[in-house]
């Protein structure tokens, strides 16, 4: 039992710690290739209209 403790206890100071950057740059980098996608894609769909 008082390992299980130490765990969750250990687990809860990292919850607790601010997440690396590279969190922050992927989801970053993520949204900014959907949006760009999206884009891209709504593009497609004028041009393809308008033909």
């Amino acid at each position: 039992m008082p390992e299980e403790t130490s765990e969750t206890s250990s687990a809860r100071e990292y919850v607790e710690t601010r997440p690396p950057r590279g969190v922050y740059v992927r989801v970053f980098l993520y949204v900014v290739a959907t949006h760009v996608l999206l884009a891209f894609m709504s593009l497609l769909v004028i041009i393809a209209k308008t033909r």
